[in-house]
Formats: C-alpha cells, sequence, structure tokens
C-alpha cells in the first residue's frame, strides 16, 4: 500500500496541490527500512493533511480533478480508483472523502464474499447490498461522505495507520445450505443460509444469544419441537443461548445469524 500511495502522488497532481510538497516528499522519501514507527507517523502526517484542508480549498481541487479526469477518458480508459472518484463526486460533490480515496484500498466482494475491519479502521461503503455486523460501540467517528457530523482529528489520531489489503473471507460450510464467516476476534461470528423451495436448516444450541434477520423470501421457524413461528423478509428474531432453530421453506428463503464467535465456546 506505501508504494502503491507514492505511485499515486505522482500521478495526481491535486493531491500534492492539496497537502503541499513536504508532505508529499515524507511519503516518497520514507521506505519500510525506517520502520513501521516512522511509516505510520508519515502516513498520519499526509493524511491529516488531507482531511484537514479547508472546505474551499477541497472544493477547488476536486473540480480540477473532475475536470482532468473527463478529458483523459477521452483518450484513455480511466483506472478503476479514478472511475470511483469520478462517481463519489456524483454522490458527494466537494467532499474530501472524494480525493481521500486514493489513500484507501478499493475492494470489491462478490455474492458469498465478506471481509472484517478491526477496532479504528476506516472504511466506506460505496454501493450494492450487504450484511454488516459491528461490535458493541459508542464511539462511530466520521469525517467524509457523510452528511452527519464530522471529527477530522479525532478520526485522523485514532486510525492504525495499518497497510496492506484486507482478508477476504469465503466461509466455510456448517452445513449443505449454511456458511460461516469468522473473523480473527471474539465479538461474533456470521452465518448466511440459503434455503431452496422444500429444504430446512437446523442452527443447533450454542452458549450465546443469536440474532437473526432475514432477507428473502418466507418460510417458518420451528423452536424446541413445539413451537412454530411464520417468518418472511424483514423479520428479526432473537434467540436465547442455548436454543436450537430450525428453520424450513416451500418456496425460497435467505436469512443471516449474527452471535458470539464460536472460538471462545
Amino acid at each position: 500500500m506505501h508504494g502503491e500511495l507514492k505511485i499515486v502522488l505522482k500521478d495526481v497532481p491535486e493531491i500534492v496541490e492539496l497537502v503541499g510538497n513536504e508532505y508529499v516528499n515524507q511519503v516518497l522519501d520514507v521506505s519500510e527500512q525506517d520502520g513501521k514507527e516512522k511509516v505510520k507517523s508519515v502516513l498520519q502526517s499526509i493524511f491529516t493533511q488531507l482531511m484537514s484542508a479547508s472546505k474551499e480549498m477541497v472544493s477547488k481541487v476536486i473540480t480540477k480533478l473532475k475536470n482532468r479526469l473527463q478529458m483523459e477518458s477521452q483518450v484513455r480508459q480511466l483506472m478503476e480508483k479514478e472511475q470511483l472518484v469520478l462517481r463519489l463526486e456524483k454522490q458527494y460533490p466537494g467532499d474530501v472523502g472524494v480525493i481521500s480515496a486514493f489513500f484507501f484500498n478499493y475492494v470489491k466482494l462478490n455474492p458469498g464474499e465478506a471481509l472484517y475491519l478491526g477496532a479504528n479502521e476506516p472504511h466506506a461503503y460505496i454501493y450494492g447490498e450487504c450484511i454488516e455486523c459491528m461490535a458493541t460501540s459508542d464511539n462511530v467517528v466520521r469525517a467524509g461522505l457523510t452528511p452527519k457530523h464530522r471529527d477530522v482529528q479525532t478520526l485522523c489520531s485514532m486510525l492504525t495507520y495499518k497497510q496492506g489489503f484486507p482478508e477476504i473471507l469465503q466461509g466455510v460450510p456448517v452445513n449443505p445450505y449454511t456458511r460461516r464467516y469468522l473473523p480473527p476476534f471474539d465479538e461474533f461470528e456470521v452465518d448466511c443460509c440459503s434455503l431452496p423451495k422444500g429444504a430446512s436448516a437446523m442452527f443447533p444450541e450454542v452458549e450465546g444469544p443469536s440474532i437473526f434477520v432475514v432477507t428473502e423470501g418466507e418460510g417458518t421457524a420451528y423452536v424446541r419441537a413445539s413451537e412454530e413461528e411464520p417468518v418472511r423478509v424483514g423479520d428479526v428474531l432473537f434467540a436465547p443461548a442455548s436454543t436450537e432453530i430450525i428453520f424450513g421453506t416451500s418456496s425460497q428463503l435467505k436469512l443471516y445469524r449474527a452471535g458470539v464467535n464460536s472460538r471462545l465456546f
């Protein structure tokens, strides 16, 4: 990621205009041999400078960037991240989050794939449908691509500035219709269950509670063999610890389960 950023700084003059040559040269001059803390400090400095720029300067630079990319698109195929920047500019014109996209990985997930983010890792969800599960937090900090309150200084001071591409999870099968996604932390795991017509799947007892969200179709939930509950798209169910649930459908049913990570038990 650090090497990629050096290329970006050489290819995107608008970033240089926004942050200044001093911060750009710090990035261009630093190397992995300088140590992780030095690299982190340099990345934090330039990102904080970018995010702290005045609204007027950001708007001016983004207009330049948009005009340049639109002109260049007439003579060459734009890179994916350049296309992303133009897309973001349409949604959030003049927003610093547009140009800060050059500092992020651009990840496209296919159906059935997932990724996880540790604490203090910035992210922006762009388009498409997904399920997001987040550990309990009273500290969501925003700084761009949002109409909500922004706290740039807090955000820039708390980030990890880790480099590299995130691991993509494919899920592991737990039964013929269910895959489990296990992040490397204790707070939760997520199951995705997709039932075709006439199928059923059992979620066995676990030592922690679970939440189920039905995202497609309709069916029936069977609890303790004697209780039945019809379920359909949009329904949310809470299952206490040590509760076995079986889902069935006569048409089609897709649901997700979030629960405490099973590696705890």
